[in-house]
């Protein structure tokens, strides 16, 4: 009998360490149709960039595979200059040999891409600043003619907050007072951390606090109470920003446009 219940006991056990591994299996495959998906939407976009643009190269896992695929084209031959929305994005730029500039040498963009954590059907509002690099990504999209979004099609959502929270910077002196009236206009305010457990810095040297708030009925009247809120240097809410939307899925890129979704 004892036999017969070891028996079964490694047949369980054996079954067990199949199912781990295709799931490992599974996961894995799933992560990279998902990189896939996402390298074909950034070069999707990166293929708008003409000679002489002032491009804003955005943040992020996505915008990184952008600047990559501009960086490729300017050791192709592409004279362009570009202005990095955080120091991680600036490092990649200079590593690819993509000229850059600042703010203080030019006064309009002609064309920024970046990635998104959220964008609203219909009227590609967004949620950015996942990545947390939100002020900077806002100051870059208000000086661009045109904001070029990349992103795979789980991005896409009905209303806005279905799936993240809206990272809002915060000055980090009185942070929980801020957070106090944060909670007041319906929000759940984390403070984020790093990966050591100590406040998370933006490169401005911010706190950042990620607040739930759920589906966003009206994400422009929310915005406007968010920047009333003493202590909050920006949040992560992009209304009426986005010029195009450049969408992969499993049946290839599409684009929106404003005015046209």
């Amino acid at each position: 009998m004892f036999a017969i219940y070891l028996g079964v006991a490694r047949a369980v056990s054996a079954a067990a360490r199949q199912n781990r591994r295709r799931r490992s299996t599974l996961r894995k495959r799933m992560s990279q149709d998902q990189k896939e998906l996402k390298q074909a939407a950034a070069e999707s976009a990166a293929a708008q960039v003409i000679d002489g643009m002032i491009v804003g190269l955005g943040s992020g896992s996505t915008a990184a595979l952008a600047v990559k695929a501009i960086g490729r084209r300017v050791s192709e031959g592409l004279r362009i200059v570009g202005i990095p929305t955080s120091e991680a994005t600036a490092a990649q730029a200079r590593a690819l040999g993509i000229p850059l500039t600042n703010l203080s040498e030019v006064t309009a963009i002609d064309m920024t891409i970046d990635g998104a954590d959220e964008v609203e059907e219909g009227t590609l509002n967004l949620i950015k600043g996942l990545g947390g690099a939100l002020l900077r990504e806002k100051i870059v999209a208000s000086a661009t003619k045109r904001l070029v979004i990349v992103v795979d099609d789980r991005k896409l959502v009905r209303q806005l907050g279905d799936h993240v929270p809206v990272p809002v910077e915060v000055v980090p002196f009185g942070w929980q007072a801020t957070a106090r009236e944060l909670l007041a206009l319906g929000a759940k305010p984390v403070l984020r951390r790093n990966p050591a457990g100590e406040p998370f810095l933006s490169d401005g040297g911010h706190n950042i606090l990620d607040c739930v708030f759920g589906p966003i009925g009206s994400p422009e009247s929310l915005a406007g109470n968010l920047d009333h809120v003493v202590g909050l240097v920006e949040h992560g809410l992009f209304i009426g920003m986005t010029s195009e939307v450049h969408i992969a899925g499993a049946d290839g890129v599409r684009v929106l446009t404003r005015g046209a979704v």
